[in-house]
């Protein structure tokens, strides 16, 4: 069973930033427009759960909050499916915020999920989350610094 943390939460939005209007990011795909703290689907009790798309209400910091929470739910869910069930709550957290930023079926796949699910304090879990740094095949300055974060955050 995992655990969220707020610091695992601060995380996320940490590298998400805030945006009260639906906007297509650079490093997004065609056709995944973004809101709030990176929202590409609203919970179900807005919008009838539909996907975000530019020219969508304008939101509040309050529901930016609230549909990052649902979101992180979802997706812990999900991922809790995927990992060992003895990590620490940091080392849940930060896969969660890789998952919140390349998908779930990316971590599913990935050599990381496999290094953690054989020994979850292999130092060369570090490597495997430097690895995606990449959008569009071209490295992303940011993206490595996500990374670099992430992978503290889950050795801290």
């Amino acid at each position: 069973m995992y655990k969220i943390t707020n610091e695992a939460i601060n995380l996320i939005k940490s590298w998400e930033g805030l945006f009260l209007k639906a906007y297509h990011g650079k490093a997004d795909k065609p056709g995944i427009d973004t809101i709030g703290y990176g929202t590409i689907q609203y919970p179900p009790h807005y919008l009838r759960g539909k996907r975000v798309k530019l020219g969508d209400p304008i939101i509040t910091e309050d529901q930016a909050f609230e549909f990052l929470k649902y979101e992180v739910m979802k997706k812990a869910d999900i991922i809790d499916l995927l990992l060992r069930d003895d990590l620490t709550a940091n080392q849940f957290g930060a896969l969660l915020s890789f998952s919140y930023n390349v998908g779930e079926g990316a971590l599913k796949m990935s050599h990381l999920r496999a290094k953690v699910n054989v020994n979850p304090h292999d130092p060369s879990i570090r490597d495997e989350f430097m690895k995606w740094d990449l959008s569009n095949g071209v490295h992303v300055k940011g993206l490595a610094n996500r990374r670099k974060s992430e992978a503290d955050f889950y050795f801290k």
